[in-house]
């Protein structure tokens, strides 16, 4: 079995719901079990601007897929939620993104883990921090509450369907 950290992010059409969605759909996959989901993140948009706020999260999940059958169960999950690739940084129904998986370091045309640009992003930094701050990240060989980033454009979102 392997570990990993998926980030997820969604600033079109009810972004909770694309999280929740998003969440229920890789959990129905034959190999994989979601077994933890940090609260949810309001965060503004980088990159391009123009565009809605984000909600973020991160999840933990238990898998038997190895990383690149990961990446395209994940690419799947995003097309069956209209994920529509236009621009970079750009409006998306929803995006999944492998932050980690167990200690290992990979480096494909396809897929780079740990995330190349993980670090640098409180919206991907502090809900991962919430589910796995004892976590080493295998470059730095820190762990992540070390790594944490504050920002105050990363606010605890208030779910209204409670």
């Amino acid at each position: 079995m392997h570990t990993a950290y998926l980030g997820l992010g969604s600033n079109m059409g009810d972004r909770e719901l694309q999280l929740v969605e998003a969440i229920k759909l890789l959990n129905e996959v034959e190999g994989i079990e979601v077994t933890q989901e940090s609260p949810i993140y309001e965060t503004k948009p980088i990159g391009y601007t123009e565009q809605p706020d984000f909600l973020n999260m991160c999840i933990e999940i238990s898998t038997e897929l190895e990383s690149s059958e990961l990446l395209k169960v994940c690419m799947m999950v995003e097309q069956q939620l209209h994920r529509v690739r236009v621009e970079r940084w750009g409006p998306r129904t929803i995006d999944i993104d492998i932050l980690l998986y167990d200690q290992s370091v990979i480096q494909s045309p396809d897929l780079e883990v740990p995330h190349p640009r993980m670090t640098e992003r409180a919206f991907v930094m502090v809900p991962l921090n919430d589910i796995a701050s004892n976590v080493v990240e295998p470059i730095s060989k820190k762990y992540i509450w070390e790594l944490l980033l504050n920002d105050e454009q990363v606010v605890k979102y208030k779910s209204e369907r409670n």
